[in-house]
């Protein structure tokens, strides 16, 4: 049994959106294969934004957050479900890893740049959903936001192996959203 956090980043707390049932869909399927899931749905949390380097070193996170890395921490495998905005993640998701992924929580800077990888252990899944055709995305974006997410944070504080899921096409005519749930809720099965 793999211990596992979906955190489902589509700002919108409506709850309507493909992010909300790709995660539903990853969800059932880890449970399904008897691993533990618990979520974190960030539209339903109080997210502030950082304004100076000494408020994310020294300031105390709220509640909502210090809940969110306690859930982290006791993870295994990570799951982060969003959508591309501007080709990148939502600003609500960027908020979250800024004040989850603390020092003291997610790296220790007194062991240096490379050293502090306080979150050693986990693994993560990224699925991204967009508009544009996914190979798109690889080709001419070269997955650019994918890279910085997956080395400049997750790698940064330990996490991977890291694998990611693009789905493209959404809102195409062609687009079959349940073709793209049966797949991702096989991924939580796998819990890889």
């Amino acid at each position: 049994m793999t211990k596992i956090v979906i955190i489902q980043g589509h700002p919108d707390p409506g709850g309507d959106h493909l992010c909300h049932a790709l995660a539903g869909a990853y969800g059932a399927g880890a449970e399904e294969a008897g691993h533990s899931v618990t979520r974190i749905e960030l539209a339903q949390l109080r997210i502030d934004f950082l304004r100076s380097q000494t408020e994310q070193e020294e300031g105390v996170p709220n509640d909502d957050i210090l809940d969110a890395q306690e859930k982290i921490r006791a993870a295994e495998h990570l799951v982060f479900v969003y959508p591309l905005w501007l080709g990148g993640m939502p600003a609500l998701l960027k908020a979250f890893l800024e004040q989850a992924a603390r020092p003291g929580f997610a790296y220790d800077p007194g062991k240096g740049p490379f050293g502090g990888k306080l979150l050693s252990g986990r693994s993560a899944r990224v699925i991204i959903t967009m508009g544009m055709p996914a190979w798109w995305y690889r080709l001419v974006y070269r997955a650019a936001s994918l890279q910085a997410f997956r080395i400049g944070i997750l790698n940064f504080v330990g996490i991977r192996p890291v694998r990611a899921t693009l789905i493209g096409l959404v809102g195409d005519t062609s687009f079959d959203a349940d073709q793209w749930l049966m797949r991702v809720a096989k991924l939580g099965t796998d819990a890889a």
